[in-house]
């Protein structure tokens, strides 16, 4: 099997799994922190509205470095602000700090999908190439293995926060 099969295949499972974690959670509910005991304390968690919008912004990255044109995967341009790295997730009672739960779903699942459709073409030469952001190169020598992290891991990684915050909500689980 190819890199990219390798690649994509844990890629469409994880895909998977954040489509499950996605299902059942009212509209209203997507954006809120938890809270806890008798005086409603929130809890600092990343809501899942903060999840699927920070992972949305990089796959249109993953095209960039493949060579490809991002805008197919592109997130919508107010999500750079809101979701990148290091942005505060705010509790949302009103609806009014973030994209509401169907356009960051669908910016989401578009960006994804697009995503694993092109990675699954890419010649295991193109992901054999050294990553050109040097901070990044230091963890992810090749683009493979960049590209691997954000499509597996990463998704993985926030992926559990949703599944832990989904239980903080008083929704089941899901597997």
């Amino acid at each position: 099997m190819s890199i990219a099969g390798n690649i994509v295949a844990s890629g469409k499972l994880i895909r998977g799994y954040a489509e499950s974690l996605s299902q059942g959670i009212d509209a209203h509910q997507f954006a809120r922190k938890p809270t806890w005991g008798l005086g409603g304390q929130e809890i600092d968690t990343n809501h899942a509205t903060f999840c699927y919008g920070h992972l949305a912004i990089y796959p249109a990255r993953i095209l960039t470095l493949l060579g490809k044109d991002p805008a197919p995967a592109a997130a919508p341009i107010a999500f750079e602000p809101l979701f990148k790295a290091g942005a505060p997730c705010l509790d949302d009672p009103h609806g009014t700090i973030y994209p509401a739960m169907s356009v960051v779903l669908d910016a989401f699942r578009r960006a994804y999908d697009v995503t694993l459709d092109e990675v699954a073409r890419a010649s295991d030469a193109q992901l054999l190439k050294e990553t050109p952001n040097e901070s990044h190169r230091k963890n992810f020598p090749t683009i493979g293995a960049l590209t691997g992290f954000l499509l597996g891991a990463h998704v993985a990684m926030h992926m559990g926060q949703v599944s832990a915050w989904r239980r903080c909500m008083g929704l089941r689980g899901v597997m």
